[in-house]
């Protein structure tokens, strides 16, 4: 049997320096690489510019953050959030052959809080020759140079984040295969009468559940709570009566539930950055 090679061989090697219009409009690779693991391959950072995501394409490897390892093997993506000390490297007996890109973005740290990256950063079940042809097509667009190709290259990492937020949705699916028939009843019943007030306690009294314990499995299959739920529910159809109708905003106000007119506009443009004239003025041109 083979031994493990010792030395890591760097099989392609991309270095990007950004411009900065498009740091303000795209995710932006500066990094990239295709990596053969030797047995003594380690990487260890209290603190990095960017995010790491890594595709495992053969071998064995792990990562380290907040104190926990964790395991990658073939087909896994790995996201390592670079601001916090991490460690990553091969499984001496078995090293890694790999895909890897750095990458900067406004958003990434939030959607790494999303999908708990810090606790959770492996995620299986990627379509792996998917997610293995967004990185060479991002390793042929680094190729080029050309400034227009950024367009290109954020495309195929929003793809493979796309990945992982499926890859974490459909663990969550299979935990929760549908949704619950309690819960499903209080949904339906916000849809019918959301312009009528309704309570929580209402809604947990015709599930059969506490309020507190309602309001948790809510949450947890709806991914919000019952008012923040209905009161969007509510600026919904307040929207479509706005575009559709020539009723008076005081009026769309009390059709879609409300019963204090300014409450209603502040409301509305909290969640749509627009006042209830404003939308229509935008809808009807």
């Amino acid at each position: 049997m083979s031994q493990p090679a010792k030395e890591t061989v760097f099989l392609r090697n991309y270095h990007a320096t950004p411009l900065e219009w498009q740091r303000d409009l795209f995710f932006c690779v500066v990094r990239a690489g295709h990596l053969r693991g030797g047995a003594g391959h380690r990487i260890g950072r209290e603190t990095y510019p960017g995010h790491e995501l890594i595709l495992c394409l053969g071998g064995r490897g792990w990562v380290q953050v907040a104190g926990r390892r964790h395991e990658a093997g073939p087909g896994d993506l790995v996201w390592v959030n670079c601001h916090h000390p991490h460690l990553y490297g091969a499984v001496k007996q078995d090293p890694w052959d790999l895909y890897w890109i750095r990458v900067e973005g406004r958003t990434l740290d939030r959607l790494g809080e999303l999908l708990e990256v810090r606790s959770r950063p492996v995620f299986a079940g990627v379509a792996p020759e998917a997610a293995k042809g967004d990185f060479e097509g991002i390793f042929h667009r680094l190729e080029s140079g050309r400034p227009c190709d950024a367009a290109h290259v954020n495309a195929r990492v929003a793809a493979l984040l796309a990945a992982a937020f499926e890859s974490r949705l459909g663990d969550a699916l299979e935990l929760r295969p549908e949704l619950p028939q309690p819960v499903q009843r209080a949904l339906e019943r916000m849809r019918l009468y959301f312009h009528e007030p309704i309570r929580v306690a209402e809604l947990a009294a015709l599930a059969g559940m506490s309020e507190s314990h309602f309001s948790r499995q809510f949450k947890a299959f709806v991914g919000t709570s019952p008012i923040d739920w209905l009161r969007r529910e509510r600026i919904n159809q307040a929207k479509r009566r706005l575009a559709e109708s020539d009723d008076a905003v005081k009026e769309i106000a009390r059709q879609a539930g409300y019963t204090d007119q300014f409450f209603f506009s502040k409301d509305f443009k909290r969640m749509t950055g627009l006042t209830p004239s404003q939308f229509r003025e935008q809808e009807r041109h």
